[in-house]
């Protein structure tokens, strides 16, 4: 989030909710609520405060008053660059969205851009962009090469560096300018755009540029909870007879989707399955494995490769998936 953000204008709210944050930080929820009661009073107008309030009094179990100072949040920031929204549909006080806010989604990564490759890779222990081009390895070959890859969410280009002694162009999009600055200064891309996923990349593409031979997503299905558009759009940018690699966070088998605490979205395999028929793609190698790790907590996701089918028949028996076994898959 950008300063003025996080900065209520005011000095003295300013200290208070320093010392709020302090308390929080030491375990005394209740005089950290006060504390930040006593800022907003001083800057009533400050979404950023709100969503603090919030935060404070969900942990101290205060949820009527968390949704009230969430709600305060989308009344001062409609756009809900805070994922105050998010929070809300956690607690039963709204419905789930199918996928958080562009805002949020830019406004949280454009924050984390600086600290990004350390954070994932020391701290949590992120290893998709490592795994999954081991699984393209076992897939297509480990002298395999691509001559066009997209990657969607490109970040700091993690994966791109991975990728690209396989490719000779590498195209990279995502919709965090920080993140892609971050990325330029790699040298990895031969063209990089910023490009909301679901309604922006056939514009930051260059013009008439066609589909690749493979299109990936490194730990970027888990900011979308309905995945029907993003794997259209996968889909559509994947040649024929082309391959797309992904993760997502394995989730229980009795749902489609679901939001987490950690305001990103788990899916079912089952319900994998289903998306990737309906758009045309076979699912090639799934590996079920852990991918992070959140706090003493082990995240464990779902890394699949699927090949784009050469015509666009449809399985008939989509509810079984009788008619797309996988040709291997590696359950981990």
């Amino acid at each position: 989030m950008a300063s003025h953000q996080l900065s209520s204008g005011d000095l003295t709210a300013d200290r208070r909710a320093h010392y709020a944050r302090q308390y929080a930080e030491g375990g005394d929820l209740g005089a950290a609520v006060d504390l930040q009661t006593q800022a907003l009073e001083l800057a009533p107008d400050w979404a950023a405060g709100w969503q603090t309030l919030g935060d404070y009094q969900q942990k101290a179990g205060d949820l009527a008053g968390a949704a009230n100072a969430w709600r305060k949040v989308l009344a001062l920031s409609p756009v809900d660059i805070f994922g105050a929204g998010l929070k809300l549909s956690l607690t039963g006080q709204a419905e789930t969205p199918p996928a958080p806010p562009s805002e949020y989604v830019e406004a949280l990564f454009d924050g984390y851009s600086n600290r990004f490759d350390t954070a994932l890779l020391e701290d949590l222990g992120y290893c998709v962009p490592e795994r999954l081009t081991a699984l393209l390895n076992d897939v297509a070959g480990m002298d395999a090469k691509f001559a066009k890859v997209i990657d969607l969410g490109c970040g700091t280009g993690l994966f791109g560096e991975q990728i690209r002694q396989m490719t000779s162009w590498l195209e990279g999009y995502d919709l965090s300018q920080g993140m892609l600055a971050k990325a330029g200064d790699k040298g990895v891309y031969d063209r990089l755009g910023q490009a909301d996923i679901l309604h922006g990349i056939p514009a930051a593409r260059l013009q008439g540029a066609g589909p690749a031979d493979l299109v990936a997503a490194a730990d970027v299905f888990a900011y979308f909870g309905d995945l029907d558009g993003v794997m259209a759009v996968a889909s559509d940018l994947t040649a024929k007879g082309g391959l797309l690699a992904f993760s997502l966070e394995a989730g229980q088998e009795d749902c489609d989707w679901m939001l987490q605490s950690s305001l990103r979205y788990c899916h079912g395999e089952t319900y994998l399955k289903r998306l990737l028929d309906q758009h045309g793609l076979d699912l090639v190698k799934l590996s079920r494995e852990p991918i992070r790790r959140d706090g003493h907590n082990t995240i464990t996701g779902l890394l699949a490769i699927a090949r784009k089918r050469l015509s666009a028949t449809v399985s008939e028996d989509v509810a079984g998936m009788a008619k797309t076994t996988p040709l291997t898959i590696a359950l981990n």
